[in-house]
């Protein structure tokens, strides 16, 4: 990805959100030169990886199958840590795909915080990491739904999902609707070593430098800090 392309979809996200009044931490708002002499200090948020995260999962078309995200809060269990849960907020555009993958690790919740209406296609896993041909029994709200493989779930404003370990699952913005805004509350999450895509995907862009940074990637804080 361009960095021309990942600054306009941060200042886009940031518009999105103070529109939803979705406030972020301070240091969201950090140039690069502000992080400087800081990394003592900020050392939980470079190395739990918080903050921006914006990906086209190698597809080279953002609009078509990409993520905005933003880690508010993790863990780190390589490094210890005691805090046993996560938080991001992400926006997904209309049609805009994450693409089918599952977790060994981690469970969490999928959130619709408002806008638009989250899309979500589910399958369960088989032993050898494929999609099962099995009915998934998984909580909407608390509430138990039982799908036919592949099934659809759409979560309206205020609607939630928990998607457990090995559950396959892609969501996108349902058209028309508008970009939603979407919460996750997960435990500890390790998008490095926790992600099973179905297809090769990439989890963080190789990005050509054409500007200066906006805002720092969670995936560049060891190379300009």
């Amino acid at each position: 990805m361009k960095r021309s392309e990942i600054n306009r979809i941060i200042a886009e996200a940031k518009d999105f959100l103070a529109l939803r009044q979705f406030k972020l931490p301070p240091w969201a708002y950090w140039r690069t030169e502000d992080w400087k002499g800081k990394g003592q200090s900020c050392a939980e948020i470079i190395s739990n990886m918080l903050g921006w995260d914006i990906t086209d999962f190698g597809s080279g078309d953002f609009m078509k199958c990409g993520l905005t995200l933003f880690t508010l809060r993790n863990g780190n269990l390589a490094k210890g840590d005691r805090k046993p849960y996560a938080e991001k907020a992400m926006i997904v555009r209309e049609n805009q795909e994450t693409p089918l993958h599952f977790h060994w690790s981690k469970m969490e919740d999928i959130i619709n915080r408002g806008g638009g209406n989250l899309v979500l296609q589910i399958w369960g896993s088989t032993p050898d990491e494929r999609l099962s041909d099995q009915p998934v029994r998984l909580q909407v709200d608390g509430v138990t739904r039982v799908l036919e493989p592949g099934g659809f779930v759409i979560l309206t404003p205020g609607e939630s999902i928990c998607m457990e370990q090995s559950v396959y699952h892609r969501f996108y913005g349902e058209p028309g609707k508008g970009q939603v805004l979407v919460g996750e509350v997960s435990a500890v999450n390790d998008d490095k070593t926790d992600n099973r895509f179905l297809a090769p995907a990439g989890r963080f862009p190789a990005i050509e430098e054409d500007e200066v940074p906006l805002h720092l990637l969670v995936s560049e804080y060891g190379r300009y800090l």
